[in-house]
């Protein structure tokens, strides 16, 4: 659910900004989650914080793994571990998408 989240907000963020076309394929569907962060990583419409640069990515590999891993699950344990990584990309990305 968080993968998805992250996804959701990037996506609001762009379109927000009127810059969805830079994260679209040819045939009009949004990239993959690995190139959105890339894409939202590089935006040089908004300057994201250092914490939620570093962030982005270790949030891509907890939800990559419980999404794509027949033998992985986050457990309560690993949400906790990345909790505040969590908030920051969400309280900015919330921002950026205008949700606040």
């Amino acid at each position: 659910m968080i993968r998805r989240l992250i996804e959701t907000l990037i996506i609001e963020s762009f379109e927000k900004n009127n810059i969805s076309h830079t994260i679209k394929n040819q045939t009009g569907d949004f990239f993959y989650l690995s190139d959105l962060i890339s894409k939202t990583l590089t935006e040089s419409s908004w300057n994201l914080s250092r914490n939620a640069r570093q962030a982005l990515p270790k949030l891509k590999d907890i939800g990559d793994k419980s999404a794509h891993s027949r033998r992985f699950n986050a457990v309560r344990n690993d949400i906790d571990k990345i909790n505040p990584q969590i908030r920051v990309v969400v309280q900015e990305l919330v921002y950026l998408a205008g949700l606040k």
